[in-house]
């Protein structure tokens, strides 16, 4: 029989961050690469609130080696006084206690992002190590903690502030590797936080610089920093996501409002794309699950061109209304609210809740576009002229899904016929090989396990749905077997709920030609399919660069350069002959080499493809995949250094 004892003496109690280290996804979202980079943004989240008070102009972020951060701010320093509750130093409670800041409407600030008042102890709390340095009355103070905030020395004063040297705060810290799997920080992530907060506050200048690559045998370093300064604040911003696409009018429309100690401003610019692009922040927190503020924003949008188009006879009476992805097509804009105090939805913050910032945002957007569309006729007819092929798209894309659906049902069209399906119909074991090649997609329906994989090769050439609309992809020989297959739906129709397969990995050759089949994909995956990858479900397969052979001893490499090292240990130093087999198509393996190396689910490596930044990915895909050729050179150009070339 079972104890069933349950008391007073099971109810655990955490003390002081026990409880941020037993339960971190709570308060940073996970442990993963995303968790690591948040730890960041906690810290310069603080630099920024004193940014928006207007007591800081320049913050600096450094990647130290062994992946340890530096964040300096010319703020105004946290207070360093004894707290009259706590009887401690008012930062040591600030890095040590949850909830406890200047944010609670204390006075020290009136706008603020870090609501919750939990970043910097949480941050002190997921680390190993965090040092402390405060500037402020002609002093420097100083106080270190160890193992999760742990501290043996109150904050102490460690010299004088030389004359001209500004008050401000600065952290060191080094993320925990028994919280963390990967303490490793990626440039261009914390790159892209840092420059939206560029971009969110005007004139703010943020430095951020790698110091971690070790010198070379001349003694050089390569040392990579970006400075960042926007006097246009998000104007550049829209203009910047942009720089890879046409603007239909050159300058981006900027609209601002304040009342009842609110703001709200934004920026926004049509393109010839077909995809819109909209990012919204509440007191610099980047919203992405938007919000009343968003909902305020779109919906303001769609009234004003309707209104526009039936004032000036644009719409006829018997015109249907434009809807809001009609509106919304090709555009990219930046909304920004900034309120005493944010609803947010948990404390990762993705989505605002505050009714007043819809009825903000509303009479912004409707009363200011309005106004701009009488006073820029020649923009307002451009633009209106895009909304009005949006709906004609959208009827052609609607007639087209249709007769794709009515053409299936009367040829009663199954599965695609170079489909090798899989027995098992349990998609959370089901996963689909999309094979570049007949002759590749031979080899992994031999070398396959038949009870859970699927195997769908792909042949010629494949639409670039960056250049195309969605009627054209509606009957696509090369595209709709693979949305056949999947059997979930395309574009608004998408029900995951319907999906056959839990993994979609994408394989094809590790060559360029096998970096564009995969760019292709993940093109139309991003444009047409997309909670595919929001929920997790498309990955990349990774076979083999090279195989060597020693006699019967067979070592397989992954990632170029290690090959040498590799070579080196089966030679024994030369001493024995290896061959070296460079793959150049997956159709040199053999169906066991391929099952062995990229498909044995015991032994293979698949990256899973991760969407942490909307606005940031469509800019990324327009720029590789769009008609513009010099932001597309510039890339390749800044990327060289870091290439596997294969000559």
């Amino acid at each position: 029989m079972l104890e069933n004892h349950y008391d007073e003496t099971q109810i655990q109690v955490l003390e002081g961050l026990e409880a941020v280290r037993k339960r971190p996804g709570m308060y940073i979202g996970s442990t993963s690469s995303s968790g690591l980079h948040h730890l960041v943004k906690e810290i310069v989240d603080n630099a920024i609130d004193e940014a928006l008070a207007g007591y800081c102009d320049k913050i600096t972020v450094d990647i130290l080696p062994g992946n340890s951060i530096r964040v300096t701010d010319n703020g105004r320093g946290i207070p360093v006084g004894i707290h009259p509750k706590e009887g401690i130093s008012a930062a040591t409670v600030v890095y040590t206690i949850l909830h406890a800041g200047g944010k609670f409407g204390g006075g020290g600030y009136k706008v603020s992002g870090g609501l919750h008042g939990v970043g910097a102890s949480v941050v002190n709390a997921l680390s190993e190590s965090l040092d402390l340095t405060i500037r402020e009355n002609g002093k420097i103070y100083y106080q270190h903690f160890h193992n999760g905030g742990k501290y043996d020395e109150e904050l102490k004063i460690i010299g004088d502030l030389p004359e001209g040297e500004s008050t401000g705060t600065t952290v060191v810290f080094q993320p925990d590797p028994t919280i963390f799997p990967d303490t490793v920080y990626d440039y261009e992530t914390l790159l892209t936080d840092l420059r939206e907060q560029a971009f969110l506050n005007a004139g703010v200048r943020i430095v951020l610089t790698d110091l971690r690559e070790e010198p070379d045998e001349n003694g050089k370093a390569h040392v990579r920093q970006d400075d960042m300064r926007y006097e246009g604040g998000i104007s550049s911003f829209v203009a910047h996501l942009n720089e890879s696409k046409n603007p239909l009018h050159e300058t981006p429309i900027h609209l601002n409002r304040e009342e009842n100690g609110m703001t709200a401003e934004v920026a926004l610019q049509y393109t010839d794309s077909y995809t819109e692009v909209v990012k919204s922040f509440a007191n610099n927190v980047h919203t992405m699950d938007g919000g009343t503020h968003e909902n305020g924003f779109k919906n303001a949008l769609t009234r004003v061109f309707n209104d526009y188009g039936r004032n000036k006879k644009l719409l006829k009476d018997n015109d249907q209304n434009l809807t809001g992805d009609d509106v919304r097509e090709g555009m990219t804009a930046i909304l920004s609210v900034k309120l005493p105090e944010c609803e947010f939805e948990g404390q990762t913050k993705t989505k605002l809740g505050n009714t007043e910032a819809r009825t903000l945002v509303d009479k912004m957007v409707y009363e200011g576009l309005s106004t701009y569309f009488e006073e820029n006729p020649a923009v307002a007819k451009i633009i209106f002229e895009k909304a009005v092929g949006a709906q004609k798209a959208r009827e052609a894309a609607r007639r087209a899904r249709d007769l794709t659906r009515r053409k299936s049902v009367l040829e009663s069209v199954g599965l695609p016929g170079k489909l090798a399906d899989c027995t098992s119909k349990d998609n959370t074991v089901t996963e689909i090989y999309i094979v570049e090649g007949d002759s590749a997609g031979g080899s992994a329906k031999e070398g396959r396990d038949r009870r859970f994989q699927a195997i769908l090769p792909l042949w010629g050439k494949m639409l670039n749905v960056e250049k195309a609309r969605e009627e054209k992809v509606y009957g696509n020989e090369k595209l709709m077997p693979v949305v056949t297959a999947l059997g979930c739906g395309i574009g608004k129709d998408i029900d995951l709920s319907k999906l056959r397969y839990g993994k979609v990995i994408i394989m094809a050759d590790a060559d360029v030609d096998g970096s564009h089949i995969r760019m292709l994909l993940l093109t139309f995956f991003f444009r047409f399919m997309r909670p595919l990858i929001e929920q997790g479900h498309v990955y990349f397969a990774q076979p083999p660069l090279y195989k060597l052979t020693r006699g019967k001893r067979i070592e397989y490499v992954y990632v170029e350069g290690q090959q040498l090292k590799v070579l080196e240990e089966m030679s024994e130093g030369g001493k024995y002959k290896v061959d070296i087999q460079r793959y150049k198509g997956l159709g040199e393996m053999d169906p066991s080499q391929l099952w062995e190396t990229t498909m044995d689910p015991s032994n293979r490596t698949i990256v899973k493809v991760e969407l942490n930044d909307a606005a940031q990915a469509d800019a990324t895909i327009t720029m590789l995949m769009g008609d513009k050729v010099e932001p597309r050179r510039e890339y390749i150009e800044r990327h060289a250094r870091d290439a596997r070339l294969d000559i």
